[in-house]
């Protein structure tokens, strides 16, 4: 699986599986995918 952040978004490459697993994990530390991007961008 592959992530790919970039300043307006977050591409997430990978089986089906891989990128809910991840989405679970990051849903354990923000709420909202828009609070991880301004995370990684700050």
């Amino acid at each position: 699986m592959k992530i790919h952040i970039h300043p307006k978004g977050i591409t997430m490459c990978g089986k089906v599986w891989e990128i809910r697993e991840q989405l679970k994990t990051y849903t354990k530390q923000f709420q909202y995918v828009q609070e991880w991007i301004n995370k990684i961008n700050q």
